[in-house]
């Protein structure tokens, strides 16, 4: 039985000109990561991560703490099938002729660009994000250059089917990723829909793992958004 753990990255700067860069707190979360496997003595003999800069430096600070230890811990391999949906191009291609026909996105929107502080602007946007992304989902709106939320999916069971495939018996991997490609995974380990999937995709928290046993004909979740790492109120985020 080999291991696959799944970490969805620290948290991304959100509201500043690059998102995809770590803030101070995901950089935290990071080194705590690492630090709870070094300390649990956990290593890997596969480390694979996203495409995105959030993904990799992630698991850049979590493999310094483990090297420090002396545990086990490769370079990591970037595999494009891990990175995030396309969340940002799908807001920005449907939001425009959605808040003609919605009022309450046009309220949302209102919100993110006037509102006060930090806490009201992550509501307003999270609360966009999930409604333009549902009626991708149902195909109420599309684009041939996005693709569908089922394509995504697809692309996240091939690019962990071909990990698994790569992988020794009683080997221990660990992906790099996002909220949605974790959902993903947890998708074909379960058996969920497309709308459970998406649903579950908003409640990872940011640099939590979920673990996944498999053989050549077993793939089932053990584990599922856990944070045993992070031991503080301000630590647990979840954008």
């Amino acid at each position: 039985m080999s291991l696959l753990t799944v970490i969805r990255h620290g948290q991304a700067s959100f509201l500043a000109e690059n998102y995809d860069r770590l803030s101070a707190t995901g950089e935290e979360q990071a080194r705590l990561l690492g630090h709870y496997w070094a300390a649990t003595s956990q290593g890997f003999d596969r480390v694979y991560t996203g495409p995105a800069e959030r993904q990799i430096r992630t698991a850049a600070i979590a493999g310094d703490q483990l090297r420090a230890a002396g545990a086990a811990w490769p370079e990591p391999e970037v595999v494009p099938g891990l990175d995030e949906f396309p969340a940002e191009p799908v807001v920005r291609a449907f939001l425009p002729g959605l808040m003609e026909r919605h009022e309450h996105l046009r309220t949302w929107v209102d919100q993110f660009q006037n509102g006060g502080d930090r806490a009201s602007k992550q509501r307003a946007f999270d609360a966009v994000l999930r409604d333009v992304s549902q009626r991708w989902l149902r195909g109420e709106v599309s684009s041939p250059d996005l693709g569908t939320w089922e394509d995504f999916c697809d692309r996240v069971e091939r690019a962990v089917g071909g990990i698994r495939a790569a992988s020794s018996k009683s080997s221990r991997v660990a992906v790099f990723t996002s909220a949605g490609p974790m959902a993903a995974t947890a998708r074909v380990a379960l058996g969920l829909s497309h709308e459970a999937t998406l649903e579950l995709t908003w409640s990872p928290r940011n640099a939590s793992f979920s673990e996944f046993l498999f053989t050549s004909g077993r793939f089932s979740m053990s584990s599922f958004n856990t944070t045993p790492h992070l031991n503080e109120a301000r630590l647990i985020t979840y954008r």
